[in-house]
């Protein structure tokens, strides 16, 4: 059993029909903790009854809540979700408790023994947590795959977070839209940066140009993933590169899906399947999660059998 460690925001997301709790690191624990791994979330709730509703959420996962902090003074993180046609668009609540990330030293034994590592940009969002989260990284063995899945959020995003996390990182993982935003944000080269493209779709021509720009630039990076929504995923190493289709679904809401994606692709690489299975595992467990309300939707037995043999079939 490998040890993954997702790092960074535990919040609600206030949803229309209710709270329900989220954050990507707390998605992509819980989903790597359902597909077999010790996983743990470390981020800081507040003493408030949301902290105590989020540990009694939590608690009915295979994910591990012992390091969570709790902060005396700091709320519990919440953000305000408003849907249209199944996707997202957030509005985050600040200063919360996953805003005061505390560097200890049971946080720094979890990350020198974990297999791989999860962080993000929007808990970087303060310099207290941003110092804390490099830390972390830093302190991890080696061999620790360091995922940095970008999931940039306006305005909790620059230069300076982007370009630190990738020299930690050694994948990188955001979808096609981030792509010409994080290119233009670290000026590197891109067939079209307009602000007349971004909102568009990227070929697969584009995106790999884009990927071999970061790779190039990062030394360390061994691997980039692109999501691309119902269109699939790109997956670009530094010797081959492979494309998936994606799963035709009917989307209930997209929360959650890219942090499944990117929990079944950590479970895979751990254990040196190829691309073409990372990608596979991947949109799976991604469409899955999307064709479902909220980001940690019960999963039957059968169905965690039946994606398991369509991964590996």
């Amino acid at each position: 059993m490998y040890t993954i460690l997702g790092i960074g925001e535990l919040l609600w997301d206030m949803l229309p029909e209710g709270p329900q709790l989220g954050g990507a690191p707390a998605n992509y624990t819980v989903m790597a903790g359902r597909l077999g791994d010790h996983a743990a979330v470390l981020s800081r709730i507040g003493k408030d009854d949301l902290g105590g509703k989020a540990l009694d959420v939590l608690r009915p996962f295979p994910v591990d809540c012992g390091p969570l902090q709790v902060d005396p003074e700091q709320a519990t993180g919440r953000v305000t979700v408003e849907l249209e046609d199944g996707q997202a668009s957030y509005t985050f609540h600040q200063p919360v408790a996953w805003d005061f990330l505390e560097l200890t030293e049971p946080w720094l034994d979890l990350a020198r023994g974990a297999d791989a590592v999860c962080f993000g940009s929007l808990a970087q969002r303060s310099q207290q947590s941003r110092t804390t989260i490099h830390a972390l990284v830093k302190a991890a063995r080696p061999g620790c795959k360091r995922i940095f899945d970008v999931n940039l959020r306006p305005p909790f995003f620059n230069e300076g977070v982007v370009r630190e996390s990738l020299k930690l990182a050694s994948v990188m993982k955001m979808n096609d839209v981030e792509v010409p935003l994080v290119l233009r944000l670290l000026r590197l080269s891109s067939p079209d940066t307009s602000a007349s493209h971004i909102h568009s779709p990227a070929t697969t021509a584009e995106l790999l140009m884009g990927a071999n720009s970061l790779l190039g630039t990062f030394p360390n990076l061994t691997l980039v993933a692109i999501t691309r929504g119902g269109e699939g995923s790109l997956l670009v190493g530094r010797t081959e590169w492979h494309e998936h289709p994606g799963v035709s679904i009917k989307v209930a809401d997209t929360i959650g899906a890219g942090d499944a994606f990117t929990a079944a692709m950590t479970h895979y690489l751990l254990r040196g399947a190829p691309l073409s299975t990372l990608n596979e595992a991947g949109n799976r467990w991604g469409s899955f999660v999307a064709s479902q309300s909220g980001a940690m939707p019960e999963i039957s037995h059968e169905t965690h059998l039946r994606i398991s043999r369509e991964i590996e079939g």
